[in-house]
């Protein structure tokens, strides 16, 4: 191993690692209550934002005026509260992976530091895609299931002006009907925000799959090989996922599936990339030969244990 390739100094005892951990968990606090503060103040339209899917849902069901209700004092405050937190870790998080990549990057190799860093990048914008994806085409999918099943139409909309001579001609009274109990959708904003959000958490986190196993076939813990053989446990295991996050509606799972799946794909493709650049690096150090690569070593140990 090359002079340049030495670990940083880190000579300092514990007591300073300590000290030096303390300061980054304080920056990146301050920087969290900072970012909470900034998304309480627009946390109005984040919370429009977010309500847009079922917005367009209702207009589409024959709502002309959609409307959410909060049923306590203090739930609109806490609904607003809650993206707060949220959208806060959101804007914060570049500067607390700034901090713990400054606590951590001393005792790392030269090359793992330019190994590890580009996952610190990707892993944001996967989870931004993801939460894209899960806003803009799952939960109007999820919202047009769920909501299909009944009457939506605002009871505003639905209230007619009486013909009578005795009311106001503006006088707005409930119908009368004969067709059994009336069943309209009267959505809670904190209940329907909780559905949007774990939408958006659950896609965000699937679209880490990429990531993490590049990052475990940098490391040596999987590889393409691997991967491509137990294919068809993934597909299994992505469906159930399908099944569980996803409204039973086979439009939306089939629309998971084929997301995720297409994701652990380019996952075996992009480890197919690291493996590649490893051997060139083992045949340039005289470690494998022209004629070998990563699996070669692995055969010789299936055999002798057949043996």
């Amino acid at each position: 191993m090359s002079a340049n390739d030495d670990i940083d100094d880190s000579s300092a005892p514990l007591i300073e690692h300590l000290a030096e951990l303390r300061t980054r968990l304080i920056r990146s606090v301050l920087a969290l209550i900072v970012g909470i503060v900034l998304a309480f103040t627009v946390a109005e339209p984040i919370l429009q934002f977010l309500l847009k899917p079922i917005e367009a849902t209702l207009r589409s069901l024959g709502d002309p005026s959609p409307t959410l209700q909060y049923t306590s004092p203090q739930e609109y405050l806490f609904t607003l509260f809650r993206i707060s937190m949220v959208f806060g870790f959101g804007l914060s998080f570049p500067v607390i992976a700034h901090q713990m990549w400054r606590f951590v990057a001393p005792g790392l190799y030269r090359t793992e530091k330019s190994a590890f860093l580009p996952f610190i990048v990707a892993s944001p914008i996967m989870f931004l895609l993801g939460a894209s994806f899960a806003h803009f085409v799952v939960t109007p999918l999820a919202m047009n299931f769920f909501l299909g099943f009944a009457d939506v139409s605002s009871i505003f909309a639905n209230l007619l002006t009486a013909s009578s001579p005795d009311l106001p001609p503006d006088a707005a009274v409930v119908p009368e009907t004969v067709d059994g109990v009336r069943i309209t959708f009267f959505g809670k904003v904190n209940e329907s925000l909780d559905i949007t959000l774990k939408f958006i958490m659950a896609f965000g986190l699937c679209f880490q799959l990429p990531v993490l196993l590049t990052l475990m076939g940098k490391a040596g813990l999987v590889s393409a090989r691997g991967l491509a053989q137990v294919r068809k446990y993934a597909i299994v295991a992505i469906l159930m996922l399908a099944a569980v996050v996803t409204p039973p509606d086979v439009v939306t799972q089939l629309i998971l599936f084929t997301v995720v799946y297409g994701l652990y794909e380019i996952s075996i493709i992009l480890v197919k990339m690291v493996e590649k650049k490893r051997v060139q690096r083992l045949r340039e150090e005289g470690i494998l030969g022209e004629d070998e690569d990563l699996y070669s070593e692995v055969d010789d140990d299936e055999e002798d244990a057949k043996a």
